[in-house]
């Protein structure tokens, strides 16, 4: 591992004798990082924005596209079917991140996001197209929690909420930018989809390629063998991290729901791209992560998940008032400051929680909560809405007490935490 320390005990002038040159060799490989802005933080990064932007660019033309072949009832199954897969394959990218490697199990989410994306012209009618958003969800069950270990390892522990901040403003950005991309190219190419899927695919084509310039981090890898695939009841859930999965459930419910329901707000409200709601929500998450990292950094991790907690509630109840573009704006704005804040703080949290020898573990149980949380989001929200306007602010509501709840547990968690002593 690249760690970027560099250890000399040694008096100036004083030469090291062979053998303990040997030793500090060794002693330097497994000693903390100290430095955050390293090559490969850096690579890492710009591989992470270019997933984010594969995956994220079609979700806004998604629901109108399921329209066209006659799948309109099925709305639900857009985000849920692919969250689905994303929580069963959990499990086996945290095992797999743990014993195989970071970079082979980032390799197979990315993978993923480059044969569904080709295939899903090819397969353009209902049950081909619901059947890819199935196993397209391997690509966020696999990328983000090798991606999440792979930081782990190499930045200093004291700034690995600043460290998440900043992989997560990457993942924004390629979030922000993609959907309006997506949405230009619909209507440039007179309603074909195809050019957006096959962009979609060269995205991840390219952030594959900068996963092959890093190095593994794993320290004792195994080789890949069938007996690793076997899953056992300790592989699922790490014990200690479930505090902090059910906040990210209770929390991230709303983004189901916002998935699923605001691409018809958006047209319901007369706006023309639907993408420049998701670059809207998605450049205000940018804008709090990195000091929301560097603050839970210093102050804890439930105290700062706690503002976030209250701003996406407040969000929730925005989207169910809004009729207008500008009423999108506001509640995309708010809603993506409480994300913002929300996400670096959640991942710091599961890792300081967690089995520091098994951080697959305790990561692939948070992003199970993660996809509990946006499924069933997306399922209820879909099946309630059932593509009648009316029934909209009901689930924005179900959202936003959701949102509350989850302060309420972190309230509570947080007064627990003081007395025993611990962050």
């Amino acid at each position: 591992m690249n760690s970027g320390y560099s250890a000399n005990f040694s008096s100036p002038g004083e030469e090291t004798l062979p053998g303990s040159r040997v030793f500090l060799k060794l002693m330097s490989k497994h000693l903390p990082p100290t430095r955050l802005y390293t090559p490969a933080f850096l690579l890492l990064c710009v591989s992470h924005a270019l997933f984010s932007a594969s995956f994220n660019m079609m979700i806004p033309e998604l629901p109108a596209y399921l329209d066209e072949m006659g799948g309109g009832a099925h709305k639900g199954l857009i985000i849920g079917l692919f969250t689905i897969t994303a929580g069963v394959s959990r499990p086996f990218s945290g095992k797999l991140a743990d014993t195989v490697g970071r970079i082979p199990v980032m390799y197979v989410g990315t993978f993923a996001c480059v044969v569904c994306s080709m295939l899903y012209p090819p397969l353009a009618f209902v049950s081909g197209f619901l059947a890819l958003r199935f196993f397209h969800g391997f690509s966020t069950g696999f990328k983000p929690t090798g991606t999440s270990a792979y930081v782990a390892d190499i930045v200093p522990p004291g700034r690995l909420g600043e460290a998440m901040g900043l992989l997560g403003i990457c993942y924004s950005l390629g979030a922000s930018a993609s959907p309006p991309l997506g949405s230009w190219m619909v209507k440039y190419f007179d309603g074909d989809h195809a050019p957006m899927f096959y962009t979609s695919a060269v995205l991840a084509v390219v952030s594959m390629a900068i996963l092959m310039n890093l190095k593994e981090t794993l320290r004792e890898k195994q080789p890949f063998r069938l007996e690793l695939l076997k899953v056992t009841r300790n592989d699922v859930f790490d014990p200690l991290a479930i505090p902090a999965a059910i906040v990210m459930i209770l929390c991230y419910f709303s983004y189901g729901v916002i998935l699923t329901l605001v691409p018809d707000l958006s047209d319901h409200a007369g706006l023309e791209n639907r993408g420049t709601f998701f670059s809207v929500f998605t450049l205000a998450s940018i804008s709090t992560r990195l000091f929301a990292g560097k603050i839970s950094d210093r102050l804890g991790r439930v105290p700062v998940m706690k503002v976030s907690a209250i701003l996406i509630g407040i969000s929730m109840l925005a989207f169910a008032k809004a009729g207008s573009p500008a009423m999108i704006y506001v509640a995309a704005t708010l809603f993506g400051l409480g994300l913002g804040i929300f996400a670096p703080a959640i991942n710091a949290w599961t890792i300081d929680l967690g089995n520091p020898e098994r951080k697959g573990r305790a990561i692939a149980t948070m992003y199970i909560a993660l996809e509990i949380a946006i499924g069933s989001g997306a399922f209820l929200s879909g099946w309630y809405y059932a593509n009648v306007q009316a029934r909209m602010p009901a689930m924005f509501y179900f959202a936003a007490a959701m949102s509350f709840a989850g302060w309420i547990y972190l309230m509570t968690e947080g007064r627990r935490r003081r007395v025993e002593g611990e962050r």
